[in-house]
């Protein structure tokens, strides 16, 4: 669909940028993965980052199938979202019954990283669904809120576990 068209460089892009950077994590944390499993909320923090770039790589390369109508992409980012979201799920649920998490402050900021993606991808693809162009641009914030999330959360992960 030529709506779609127009975001094929972008989906090409981000395909490759997801893909690279989900590997560098999963490479980053296997250094320490013993360090890493140890620390319950460092894993589900890891695992919601990994998954918000696979969530990105998926929905990208959707967008790059052939004659894809805007409801049918909505329909792939909505069921990508869906399947994504138990990882900031478990997340979420680790941090909010961990003592070891710091700060309700630190510990807002880390649910709000985790679910960012997520939300604009369900948001999106709604959008999409409803059959609007728009939503295509709101995929791509959440593409680009999905990598801006992994590498702080990633960061702050591989940091937090050589302390």
């Amino acid at each position: 669909m030529e709506n779609l068209d127009a975001w094929r460089d972008f989906n090409v892009a981000m395909v490759g940028a997801t893909s690279a950077l989900a590997g560098l994590v999963i490479v980053a944390a296997s250094v320490n993965i013993t360090a890493i499993i140890k620390a319950a909320t460092l894993t589900a923090r890891l695992a919601a980052g990994i998954a918000s770039l696979l969530m990105g790589l998926t929905a990208s390369a959707i967008a790059l199938w052939p004659d894809l109508s805007l409801p049918g992409f909505g329909i792939g980012v909505i069921i990508v979202a869906v399947v994504s979201a138990i990882f900031p799920v478990a997340a979420t649920a680790r941090l909010a019954t961990s003592p070891a998490a710091q700060g309700s402050a630190r510990r807002a900021v880390t649910i709000v990283l985790a679910w960012l993606p997520t939300v604009a991808y369900l948001v999106g693809g709604s959008v999409l669904l409803a059959g609007l162009a728009v939503g295509a641009g709101i995929v791509a914030a959440g593409t680009l809120l999905a990598i801006v999330s992994a590498v702080i959360v990633s960061w702050v992960a591989l940091v937090e576990v050589l302390r």
